[in-house]
C-alpha cells in the first residue's frame, strides 16, 4: 500500500506539472509575433532606405538603439518604453496617418517586453540588405519585372531586395534602389517619368508598395499592404494612382501622392496577377489566377463585368498579364493557354451563356504560359514572353492584322519580363537566367546581352 500511495503521489505531481505548463502562456517570440507586426504597421517609414526620425525598425539592434527620440525599448519596462508609449493610448501617434493598433497588438508588444525583449531570430534569417549593404550576388537573380522609363533613357530591372537602374542601351548601371521587400515582382515608371513604383514583399509577411523620385534615387513612400506578394503595378495616366493585384485576391488603387488606398475590389476568387487603367482611367481592369478577366468601376469600387469568357471548360488556365491599348478601349491579356488575346473593355450587347463576345483576335500561340506583354507607343505593335518547363520565348506581334513580326532568339530559360522601349526602337526581356536581353525591333535581332547585377564568386565553407 505504501507503495501504491507513492506511485499515485508521484504521478499526481507529474499531472499538475503538465497541467501547469499547459496553463502558462508561452513566451511572446519576437521572430514570429513582433517583426511581423512591426514589419507590416510600422516598417514602411522606418527602414534604411526611408528611416523617419532616424529610426530603422527592420533590423533588431537599430529597433532598440531607437531614433532621435530616444532608446526604442528597455527590456522588461514597457511602461518606460518608447515603443508602448507612442502606439497606446486615446490617440496614438504611431502609425502615422495609419489605424492605430489594435489592444491585444500593443498587449502582446507590452508582453513582449516586460519578458526582457529578447530576438530569437534564427541566424540563417537574419536580414541585413541595405543601400550601405546592398545584395551580394554569387549567380544571377530571376529576373521577373522590366521597365523603360518614358524618355527612353534608363531600364528597371528586378533584383533581390532591390531594384537597378540601367541605360537604356545597356552601357551602364546607374543606380541601385535597395528596399526593404525581398522579393520584387513588377516595377512600372510613372507616365510622367517622376516615380518608379516597385511592387513585392515578403512572403507570408507583408506586401509592399514602393514609390522611388527617379530624379533624386529617393524613396518617397513605402506601404504595407496585406499578408504576402503585390504584383502587377499599372499608372493611371496623369501618374496620380496606382493599382495592383495582390495574394490575398484582391485589386486595389492608391493614391500616389498619400499612399491611401482609394479603391479595393475582391470579385476575385484567386490570387490577381496584373492590373491596367481603361483609356478614360474611370475604370480598372484586373486579370488573376481564377482565369477570369474583371472590370471594375473605380469611384464605386462597383464590379462591373466579366470581360473575358466565364464559362466552365472554355477557361484554360490563370491569366498572367494584362495591357491596356495606348489609344482604344482594348485589353491584351496573356496566360496559362499560351495564346495572346486582344480583347474590347466594354460590352456593347447582352451576355449569352458561353459567348466570348468582347474577344476581338487570338494571336498565334507560344509554347508554355505567358507571363508578360506589351504594347509600343502607338499600339500597333506588341511583345510578349513565354515559359515552358524547360525552355523560354519572345515575339514581336502586329497588332492590327495578329502577324508575328519576329522570334526573338537566344533565348536558353523562361521569359518571365519584357518591355517595349517607348521610342519604338528597342525590346527589353528577362527571366530565368537572368541575363536582359535587348533586341532590334524593325530587325528583331539580338542588340545587346548583359547582367543587371554585379557578380561576387562564393567562397567555399561560407
Amino acid at each position: 500500500m505504501r507503495h501504491l500511495a507513492l506511485v499515485f503521489s508521484v504521478l499526481m505531481g507529474l499531472t499538475s506539472s503538465i497541467r501547469s505548463a499547459e496553463e502558462a502562456p508561452a513566451p511572446v517570440s519576437y521572430y514570429r509575433q513582433v517583426r511581423p507586426l512591426i514589419q507590416r504597421q510600422c516598417s514602411g517609414c522606418h527602414q534604411p532606405a526611408k528611416a523617419g526620425g532616424n529610426l530603422i525598425l527592420t533590423d533588431f539592434a537599430a529597433f532598440q538603439k531607437g531614433g532621435e527620440n530616444g532608446t526604442g525599448f528597455v527590456a522588461g519596462q514597457p511602461d518606460n518604453s518608447l515603443l508602448i508609449q507612442y502606439v497606446s493610448g486615446d490617440k496614438p501617434e504611431m502609425p502615422r496617418g495609419a489605424d492605430p493598433l489594435k489592444a491585444e497588438q500593443v498587449a502582446l508588444l507590452r508582453r513582449w517586453i516586460q519578458e526582457g525583449a529578447k530576438d530569437d531570430t534564427p541566424a540563417a534569417a537574419r536580414d541585413t540588405v541595405s543601400a550601405d549593404h546592398p545584395p551580394v550576388y554569387s549567380t544571377p537573380p530571376v529576373i521577373t519585372a522590366l521597365s523603360y522609363s518614358p524618355d527612353s533613357q534608363l531600364l528597371a530591372v528586378s533584383g533581390y531586395h532591390e531594384t537597378l537602374l540601367h541605360q537604356a542601351d545597356g552601357g551602364s548601371l546607374v543606380a541601385r534602389l535597395v528596399g526593404r521587400s525581398s522579393k520584387i515582382t513588377s516595377v512600372r515608371f510613372s507616365p510622367d517619368g517622376k516615380s518608379l513604383a516597385v511592387l513585392g514583399g515578403a512572403p507570408a509577411l507583408f506586401g509592399e508598395v514602393q514609390l522611388w523620385d527617379v530624379a533624386d534615387k529617393k524613396l518617397k513612400q513605402s506601404v504595407a499592404i496585406s499578408f504576402d506578394t503585390l504584383f502587377g503595378a499599372s499608372f493611371s495616366d496623369d501618374s496620380s494612382q496606382l493599382a495592383f493585384g495582390s495574394f490575398d485576391n484582391k485589386a486595389r488603387v492608391l493614391n500616389v501622392t498619400d499612399g491611401k488606398v482609394i479603391m479595393s475590389m475582391d470579385a476575385h476568387s484567386d490570387l490577381v496577377f496584373a492590373t491596367t487603367f481603361s483609356l478614360k482611367n474611370d475604370h480598372l481592369i484586373s486579370v488573376s489566377r481564377d482565369m477570369s478577366m474583371k472590370l471594375t468601376e473605380i469611384k464605386t469600387a462597383q464590379f462591373i463585368d466579366n470581360i473575358s469568357s466565364i464559362t466552365p471548360g472554355a477557361l484554360k488556365g490563370g491569366i498572367m498579364s494584362v495591357q491596356r491599348h495606348p489609344k482604344e478601349e482594348q485589353v491584351l491579356i496573356g496566360g496559362a493557354d499560351g495564346e495572346p488575346k486582344l480583347y474590347k473593355i466594354f460590352r456593347t450587347q447582352a451576355r449569352q451563356i458561353g459567348d466570348d463576345f468582347n474577344k476581338i483576335r487570338a494571336y498565334p500561340k507560344m509554347n508554355g504560359r505567358i507571363y508578360s506583354v506589351q504594347f509600343n507607343a502607338d499600339g500597333s505593335q506588341f511583345v510578349v514572353g513565354a515559359s515552358d518547363a524547360t525552355t523560354g520565348s519572345a515575339r514581336i506581334y502586329k497588332t492590327d492584322d495578329g502577324a508575328m513580326l519576329h522570334e526573338l532568339a537566344g533565348h536558353k530559360a523562361g521569359v518571365f519580363a519584357v518591355a517595349f522601349r517607348p521610342d519604338g526602337k528597342q525590346v527589353a526581356t528577362g527571366g530565368l537566367d537572368g541575363n536582359v536581353r535587348l533586341f532590334d525591333v524593325a530587325t528583331g535581332q539580338l542588340v545587346k546581352e548583359f547582367l543587371p547585377v554585379p557578380l561576387t564568386p562564393a567562397v567555399a565553407g561560407k
